[in-house]
């Protein structure tokens, strides 16, 4: 049986699955992953730490599925977009990730801005001048870490490096150096322009591959460490939101995935390039497709922080009912009113991405009284998001990206009161999946196609069923239309405050 493996190196958690052609799945695994956040907005990672990770889960797949390395005809590695990796001329990391959701670099955001006009730099590059673009951080690092910077021989992300510890071939995936701002969307080359605003060499930005190019082979370097054989084939890779929305058959226009992991993701599929400040643009899987998208800078790692934070008196009762935490709480905020008594959350806990593309933005209670709880709170963090959503959802519109179908995926989308909070405020029916493996799935889908087990990236669907469909409840939607707009004035009351605070 030919056999292909994915990784993806998230935000909470690095997950492995085992795929034998052409249609079943042999075994998956995971291990957990540390985000740390040394000060406000920052947001950061070892990249060792995942390569650890992978290294174990490759063996247990191996382990568990009774395949052995002569077996695996290909890798393909997802991960969150665009970590930042640094290497010196060693190949040793200089210093820990800066994740996507990272929020430090708001005075380099504004530099470029100063530098360059924005509509310019939109049309060249495909995405605006905000956080998320690699350049600012890389400014950052210059100017607060210059013995860092001094050293910098490689730059690129998260499933890069994984990559590069398997083969020891440098190399970027095409989404990665899309959104860090290196390439001329209208060549689909890297732009020595866009690179030298990083201040950094030409040669320090690896050659780009498109996901499906074999970029190397596993060397015996990475054969030692990991146990697949010298020689196996590893393909370029996919940003996690675009590998997952694969996974879950977004590839029509109208239809759009609500991804529900570590961050919140917004995405839908299109022929067409109509680059827009307020999202992102990615490359789909799919030769000749795109993919606008949103991402939240938090989402499953707020929640986390929450229940670590404030939940802590409610887990003997959790352990009592035999629930997690998280589900405990989902109890208590079924229980709650929708609007939950008045009280509105701004979920910005490490300044905010799309669409609002706010650094500076801050996490916010508002309406807070003794007569709010446990689920209130809950309740209306998991609003927030939905609110967010929304607004996702209207720029899509205003771009011409008409949705007609919302699936939804990942850990999130297991909470069924989560889920019909979101339907509520979309007014709109949620399809939830069964069985989707995550972003993983299409990984190892690029990795067969690669290799030519497979020549039909549809077909990818095979490993994903819909299960139930989450109707609005239409008692609610008068409620939560006022939510949503308290929700957007409240932002819009106190982003003046915090910009000049910051």
């Amino acid at each position: 049986m030919a056999a292909v493996i994915g990784l993806d190196i998230g935000t909470t958690s690095t997950i492995g699955i085992l795929v034998g052609l052409p249609d079943q799945i042999l075994a998956t695994a995971s291990r957990p992953v540390t985000l740390s956040s040394p000060h406000v907005g920052w947001a950061e990672e070892d990249p060792r730490d995942w390569w650890r990770n992978a290294c174990i889960i490759i063996a247990e797949l191996l382990e568990v599925s009774g395949l052995t390395a002569s077996d695996i005809a290909g890798i393909g590695v997802t991960g969150m977009l665009p970590a930042v990796v640094l290497l010196d001329s060693k190949g040793d990391v200089l210093r820990p990730s800066i994740q996507q959701s990272d929020g430090r670099c708001g005075l380099e955001v504004e530099e470029l801005r100063a530098e360059w006009n924005e509509g310019a730099f939109l049309a060249k590059a495909g995405n605006g001048i905000n956080q998320q673009l690699v350049t600012a951080k890389l400014r950052w690092v210059e100017r607060h870490e210059p013995e860092v910077f001094a050293r910098i021989a490689t730059v690129f992300g998260s499933y890069d490096y994984i990559n590069y510890r398997l083969t020891g071939e440098r190399a970027v995936e095409q989404n990665w150096a899309l959104e860090a701002g290196f390439v001329n969307i209208a060549t689909g080359a890297i732009d020595d322009e866009l690179v030298r605003l990083a201040h950094i060499d030409r040669d320090v930005v690896p050659p780009k591959r498109a996901s499906s190019d074999i970029m190397g082979h596993v060397d015996a370097r990475g054969s030692a460490e990991t146990g697949l054989a010298v020689g196996t084939p590893v393909v370029g890779g996919a940003a996690d939101m675009i590998a997952s929305a694969l996974g879950a058959g977004v590839i029509d226009a109208g239809d759009v995935l609500l991804k529900f992991g570590g961050a919140v993701d917004i995405l839908t599929a299109t022929d067409i390039v109509k680059p827009d400040p307020r999202l992102f643009l990615d490359y789909h899987l799919v030769p000749g497709l795109y993919m606008p998208n949103g991402c939240m800078s938090t989402g499953g790692s707020a929640l986390n922080w929450f229940a670590e934070t404030f939940a802590g008196g409610e887990r003997a009762a959790a352990l009592a009912a035999e629930r997690s935490i998280h589900q405990h709480l989902d109890v208590l905020a079924d229980a709650r009113p929708a609007g939950a008594d008045g009280l509105t959350i701004l979920p910005y806990l490490l300044g905010e991405k799309t669409p609002i593309h706010d650094p500076a933005a801050r996490g916010v209670i508002e309406g807070l009284t003794l007569s709010h709880d446990i689920g209130h709170m809950w309740r209306a963090l998991l609003e927030s998001y939905a609110y967010a959503i929304r607004h996702h959802v209207e720029v899509l519109v205003d771009m011409g990206h008409e949705p007609k179908r919302f699936l939804v995926s990942d850990g999130g989308s297991q909470s069924t009161v989560w889920m019909q909070i979101v339907a509520d405020v979309l007014n709109a029916p949620l399809q939830r999946l069964s069985g989707h493996p995550g972003s993983c799935i299409g990984a190892a889908w690029a990795a067969a196609i690669g290799v030519g087990l497979e020549s039909d990236w549809r077909t990818v669907t095979r490993f994903v069923t819909f299960s139930d469909v989450l109707q609005p409840n239409m008692e609610n939607i008068a409620t939560y239309e006022a939510g949503y707009h308290r929700y957007r004035d409240l932002y819009r009351r106190l982003a003046p405050t915090w910009k000049l605070s910051s």
